[in-house]
């Protein structure tokens, strides 16, 4: 019986073999995935974390003019506002300030202002007369606000990545690992396909313990950052900023566009930057912000909203 099955076994492979590769047993069909026949280059992982710590150490501080597209996303409603043409103009020094003011178009009112010391923040909108103070640290998301939920410090995560450890006390410290991944882009011809990257998983010592802190993807045409995703401590993705454009201000390559994404809060700011100033001195006073007389006040995490109050300071 064994022998049996044995020659049954071998006829059906003789005659499988016999037929064309055209046949109903093969077929060929295209790649479902298309890759790039761009030219890549290398670096070590020493190479890419010495260029994050050799930029962050490079740049202590920056004022940027920009252009600011804007959208906020209603998926309750299931509706999205665009945010368009608005001139803005931005501060930032290390080692945690920033100031960022958005101007309405065509008539150039102030639409939003906002500093940061990178503990407190205050953000002062205009239009709606609101003066909102906050902590970075703080989580004081707002479900059914919009603009309430903009925080300087997401942005100056962003615009100023800072060094990879390990040179850093507990418990923050860090350390990076390389992955060898792959990113999404256009060929010459418009069409979407796949190209190797580097990527560096920055895991950072939480109070909790290790938790992915930071990611950064580096292209492999250009070894620039393209990409950086900051997580939580609950692993998602908090902030995702991607990096376009690079372009030599003050003998230091840097983006001349940044889309800042922040999935919880459903919101995305791109900052196309038309002028750009690295390292020149900025004062305290330029990132001091008071208070407007007659603006309600709104103190995030606060068991009331709003409360009345009469002074405020940047410091």
């Amino acid at each position: 019986m064994q022998r049996s099955h044995l020659r049954l076994i071998l006829s059906l492979c003789l005659a499988a073999s016999s037929f064309p590769l055209s046949g109903c047993l093969f077929r060929t069909r295209p790649l479902d995935r298309q890759f790039s026949n761009a030219p890549l280059k290398t670096a070590s992982q020493k190479d890419l974390i010495d260029y994050v710590n050799g930029q962050s150490a490079r740049i202590q501080s920056l004022q940027a003019t920009v252009d600011i597209d804007a959208s906020a996303a209603d998926p309750k409603n299931g509706s999205v506002t665009d945010y368009k043409e608005i001139r803005g103009y931005i501060l930032a020094r290390k080692p945690e300030m920033l100031r960022m003011k958005g101007l309405m178009p065509v008539v150039r009112n102030t639409a939003f202002d906002m500093v940061s010391n990178g503990q407190d923040f205050k953000l002062w909108i205009p239009p709606r007369n609101k003066f909102v103070l906050g902590t970075d640290t703080e989580d004081s998301y707002l479900p059914n606000k919009r603009m309430e939920n903009m925080r300087p410090q997401y942005i100056y995560d962003a615009l100023l990545p800072p060094h990879v450890g390990p040179d850093c006390p507990a418990p923050s410290c860090e350390i990076a690992v390389l992955e060898n991944g792959y990113e999404t882009v256009l060929d010459s011809r418009k069409h979407r396909v796949d190209q190797p990257d580097y990527e560096l998983a920055v895991i950072r010592e939480g109070k909790q313990g290790w938790y992915l802190a930071r990611r950064i993807e580096f292209s492999r045409t250009d070894l620039l950052p393209h990409r950086q995703r900051i997580y939580d401590q609950q692993g998602n993705v908090a902030t995702d900023a991607r990096y376009l454009n690079y372009k030599v201000f003050d003998g230091t390559l840097f983006p001349t566009t940044i889309e800042i994404e922040r999935p919880r809060e459903d919101y995305d700011l791109t900052l196309n930057i038309l002028k750009l100033e690295l390292n020149k001195q900025l004062t305290d006073e330029q990132f001091v912000l008071e208070q407007p007389a007659g603006a309600e006040v709104v103190h995030l995490g606060a068991k009331n909203d709003a409360v009345p109050s009469t002074s405020a300071s940047g410091k």
